[in-house]
């Protein structure tokens, strides 16, 4: 099948190398000469774990190209999929619509044929009605049809997702589309579970979805509140909850607070989608808040470990939202930083891969390092805000040669608390 993808970020990307993958012909589109000049010469704009063989070996079989060029992709394809950024406004945070209806404005005029429009980016309920009015407004003599394929592709996983999704939502009230939609998705027939709704419905899951999990994400985590007043162990608290089906295992690890280009943005679009429609969602709504002050509180967490020596170093181990990704669009890990500088000046940040990005937030508030020791050499604390896999098998011994206090503030639980202790650090984890 032929498939045009407009925009090539951390859904386009990925769902267009995976499609391409499995044996279809892509065209991905976007505005940023830089991005489509770089995917031309072979090379990757973005981090995301097992991208980029799959990325070589089909830009190399020539089953995925990238243009400016809207027409050249559009006029052929059968399938045209929207997958360019819905921001939360700055103001009203709903969803910013601006890029997707005005892809949708330029594609219009270049449609031949019977094309599925199939929405993947995230957007509020009654955005494929709007797009569908657009089109129709433009190109009156266009055989279309508009439906909404919500992405549950979850970063530093994308590439697995793709291949193994949950679910696949397709919503439409037009057959034809839907038979087009099925026969895009016949690869995971058997494979996965299919939900055919109608489109309001589709845009609505994942939004429910990521919200959901944002209060499960909140639940924890005040709950780990609890367990370090109380004496319980937050860890034997979350595995015992998690035995529960009803409840289940994932999302129930403590932390600083949910983050990403997804949870914040999609948290918020719900509650504003809740007030539009005389709905109030008032789990969401006190989600949001206090998610935000929860960030605050862990910065502060950090200042209070350097209290007797306010300009001690801190090593800040981890900027990207979470392990697997560069990405670090609202990563809890920036926000607590944030925090940490307002009342040091002397901190000092690592991360594998975000660090090009974190550098384009941060700026000069701090210092950047090259290597897990460089940042921890002479460090009056070492904080771990991102999961990655490196921080989990750190020399101990070795960093507390380095160090200048053998203090570590451990906000993922990453670290054995026995090992820890054993190597001669003070440790401070959370719900514990």
């Amino acid at each position: 099948m032929r498939l045009a993808i407009i925009g090539t970020g951390y859904v386009g990307l990925p769902t267009g190398v995976g499609f391409a993958e499995l044996g279809n012909d892509v065209v991905c589109v976007d505005k940023i000469a830089d991005k489509i000049e770089t995917l031309n010469r072979g090379e990757l704009t973005l981090f995301e774990d097992g991208l980029e063989d799959l990325f070589r070996k089909n830009v190399e079989r020539g089953k995925i190209k990238f243009t400016l060029d809207m027409q050249s992709a559009v006029c052929n394809a059968d399938v045209v999929m929207l997958a360019v950024g819905t921001p939360p406004h700055p103001i009203t945070k709903e969803a910013d619509l601006q890029y997707i209806y005005a892809a949708a404005k330029e594609l219009a005029q270049y449609l031949d044929g019977y094309t599925v429009v199939a929405t993947k980016s995230t957007v509020p309920v009654g955005t494929g009605d709007e797009i569908e009015k657009i089109i129709r407004e433009i190109n009156c003599d266009a055989d279309f049809d508009v439906v909404s394929i919500p992405e549950f592709l979850r970063e530093g996983f994308a590439i697995h997702d793709f291949f193994n999704p949950d679910r696949i939502v397709i919503g439409t009230n037009s057959e034809r589309a839907r038979e087009i939609m099925l026969q895009l998705y016949a690869p995971f027939v058997g494979k996965t579970s299919f939900l055919l709704v109608k489109r309001r419905s589709s845009e609505t899951i994942k939004y429910a979805s990521n919200a959901f999990l944002a209060m499960k994400i909140h639940y924890i985590n005040e709950m780990a509140d609890f367990c370090e007043k109380s004496g319980a162990d937050i860890l034997e608290v979350a595995e015992g909850m998690g035995m529960d089906s009803r409840i289940g295992k994932k999302f129930l690890n403590p932390g600083p607070g949910y983050g990403g280009s997804c949870f914040p943005k999609d948290t918020n679009a719900m509650a504003q989608m809740g007030r539009k429609y005389g709905a109030p969602l008032n789990l969401i709504e006190t989600t949001i808040a206090k998610n935000g002050e929860r960030k605050a509180k862990m910065g502060l967490r950090v200042i209070e470990a350097i209290k007797s020596n306010p300009e001690g170093k801190i090593a800040v181990l981890g900027l990207a939202f979470k392990g697997g990704t560069d990405d670090c669009r609202e990563s809890p890990a920036i926000d607590i930083v944030r925090e940490m500088v307002k009342h040091s000046h002397n901190i000092c940040v690592y991360d594998p891969k975000a660090m090009v990005n974190a550098k384009a937030i941060l700026g000069d508030s701090v210092k950047y390092a090259n290597s897990i020791e460089d940042a921890c050499r002479t460090a009056d604390v070492m904080v771990i805000l991102t999961e990655w896999e490196d921080f989990r098998h750190i020399d101990l011994l070795k960093i507390k040669s380095i160090m200048a206090k053998p203090e570590i503030v451990d906000l993922r639980n990453m670290l054995n608390v026995d090992d820890v202790v054993k190597a001669g650090f003070e440790y401070q984890g959370v719900g514990k």
